[in-house]
């Protein structure tokens, strides 16, 4: 159940778990033990999970293995715990009860919907609001083919599922909400630099807020103000440069603003180490598939 809550996994039965030594299965009761383990899945699991079942043999031994697959129907909880204690996802090698942010996107991705696009309740929608988005994005827009990329308007938002569009009334969305004025508390991002390589001793300490494309911006260049340069001599000609590759850096603070879950209640840290960079991730954010989604979604 875990892994159909998270990227799917394999389980094999005739492993010993202490030595990993294979030890395998009574040849005559594979069958049965596939046949139980279907039944235990389909009893104590819902929504149904199918399972693929089968057996190998593996140095003259035979093992029964599982594959689940990452579900589409998430959350999936054991019938006797429900959805307050029974849904498990996993986290490296162990299973882990999910927390209520967890819960709350599992039930929005699995109804095919994300948090980006709900209705942003408290968000009041302004005209002005709407014109500095659309004067943003046309900023950032690289030209392609030599042209200049067509405009970004309040029609374009619409088109996005950026605002939302309910009779005569336009209403905005998370979505929208963080790229405009940003009201989340969550949606910031706390920049340090440390004495040495740990975290015992800060010499500065900087928290950024505002739309997203401004704090990647301002979490960019806070850490090309805090990182060496050194210079890098070609014949006549002296060349400036970081010890660190400033695309690297932008890409690194980029991925955490648009993978990360902005249901859950913490924030993104960029530290700056004497031997390293960090741009960290709240736990439980399952960076891989939403990676993986968003270039589903792109394709």
């Amino acid at each position: 159940m875990a892994f159909a809550n998270t990227d799917g996994g394999r389980l094999v039965f005739g492993i010993d778990d202490k030595t990993r030594k294979i030890v395998g299965v009574d040849k005559d009761e594979v069958f049965k033990i596939m046949d139980s383990i279907a039944n235990a899945v389909s009893d104590t699991c819902r929504p149904k999970i199918i399972p693929d079942i089968a057996f190998e043999t593996i140095e003259d031994k035979t093992v029964v293995t599982v594959d689940i697959a990452a579900g589409f129907n998430r959350p999936y909880m054991l019938k006797s715990g429900g959805l307050d204690k029974g849904v498990y996802v996993r986290v490296g090698a162990t299973s882990r009860p999910a927390d209520l942010e967890q819960i709350r996107e599992m039930m929005l991705d699995g109804s095919n919907h994300s948090w980006d696009e709900q209705i942003c309740r408290d968000y009041t929608l302004t005209d002005r609001a709407v014109k500095r988005l659309c004067s943003d994005i046309n900023k950032y827009r690289a030209e392609k083919d030599g042209k200049k990329a067509p405009k970004a308007t309040k029609e374009s938002l619409i088109g996005w599922g950026v605002l939302k569009q309910d009779g005569a009334e336009i209403l905005p969305t998370n979505a929208f909400a963080l790229l405009a004025d940003n009201p989340f508390r969550q949606a910031k991002i706390q920049c340090a630099v440390f004495k040495g390589t740990d975290k015992v001793f800060f010499l500065d300490r900087k928290e950024y807020e505002g739309s997203l494309h401004n704090l990647l911006e301002d979490a960019y260049q806070y850490v090309l103000r805090n990182i060496r340069m050194g210079a890098i001599i070609e014949g006549l000609i002296r060349q400036d440069k970081f010890e660190l590759p400033p695309a690297a850096i932008r890409e690194m603070i980029c991925n955490a603003i648009c993978h990360r879950s902005y249901m859950d209640e913490g924030m993104i840290q960029v530290s700056v180490f004497d031997d390293r960079l960090e741009v960290s991730f709240m736990p439980g954010i399952d960076v891989e598939r939403r990676v993986k989604r968003t270039v589903e979604a792109a394709e």
